[in-house]
């Protein structure tokens, strides 16, 4: 590791975001990224006891540098469990618990929430996008940042700390609801920030989620919404619902997002009166990668 115009500049490794269905290497010189892939390799792609030579395949193909892992490859479901560092937790917490299960290679811990309220919450790989994007400039040191997904993640930033966060199953509940419910079958049609999904957030005000979703099969039933609507609606009332219950009107949230998740969430943050920022999340997550990686060269 180096030092330019007193900012640590680490020496050449390999980070990888390794998921449950996908998985994007970076190699990493001097702090910027000089290449990357992407494949569907996630952990579930594995077989068991294949992680060595996945790793070391990998590993090969890229000069053989170090490698810092990410993600859910360090859960009990991955390669190895790098466990959880307790927020609120910074950069220094992480790189401070980074599991080595092969000469040159080491894991990321997750983060957990275990409160004296009775609430616990966990995540594994978001923790590094997340004090990345506060590290790298792109969101405030004290924010709320929002990551979405199959499981969204809200999480309170204090001083550059992930100081407490919570966990929505926004995505899963959509995803079960179109598959396995009795309002399924409504649910055609695509999905963005239009009016049917507008509506939704609206109709998410009324705090009664439960008796809404039902009033999807209602209105279709008796020809009170337009085929093809009803999916963008039951996002919005999904979305909108999630967001209520943790941002305030007048309030910024800083979203790790692009394209289609980028433009609900923003859409249903405004129509709650509040204001979104979107961050890139990659760029989020080789600030938060190298910083660890500096803070254990």
């Amino acid at each position: 590791m180096r030092a330019l115009c007193g900012v640590l500049v680490s020496g050449s490794f390999i980070a990888v975001d390794w998921g449950t269905t996908n998985r994007r290497a970076y190699v990493i010189e001097g702090g910027e990224v000089a290449s990357t892939e992407r494949d569907d390799q996630g952990i579930l792609s594995v077989p068991a006891g294949g992680f060595p030579a996945a790793v070391a395949d990998l590993r090969a193909r890229h000069g053989g540098l170090p490698m810092l892992l990410a993600g859910m490859v360090g859960s009990n479901r991955g390669w190895h469990d790098a466990g959880y560092v307790t927020a609120p937790a910074g950069i220094a917490e992480i790189a401070a618990n980074l599991v080595s299960p092969v000469e040159g290679v080491s894991i990321v811990p997750g983060v957990c929430r275990d409160g004296g309220d009775g609430r616990q919450d966990v995540m594994r790989g978001e923790e590094v996008q997340l004090l990345g994007a506060v590290a790298a400039g792109l969101a405030p040191a004290d924010a709320l940042l929002c990551q979405p997904g199959t499981h969204a993640k809200w999480a309170v930033m204090k001083g550059g700390a992930l100081a407490d966060f919570t966990t929505a199953m926004t995505g899963e509940i959509f995803a079960m609801l179109k598959a396995h419910s009795l309002i399924g079958a409504e649910m055609a049609g695509d999905v963005d920030a239009d009016e049917e999904f507008r509506k939704g957030v609206e109709a998410s005000a009324d705090g009664d989620l439960l008796a809404a979703l039902f009033g999807v099969r209602a209105a279709s039933v008796l020809g009170a919404r337009a085929p093809g609507g009803a999916a963008a609606y039951v996002s919005g009332l999904l979305l909108g619902t999630d967001c209520r219950a943790r941002v305030k009107p007048g309030q910024t949230v800083h979203l790790l997002a692009d394209g289609l998740l980028a433009r609900l969430y923003s859409a249903a943050i405004a129509a709650i009166g509040a204001e979104a920022v979107v961050v890139d999340s990659h760029a989020s997550f080789v600030a938060g990668i190298t910083r660890i990686r500096d803070m254990t060269s």
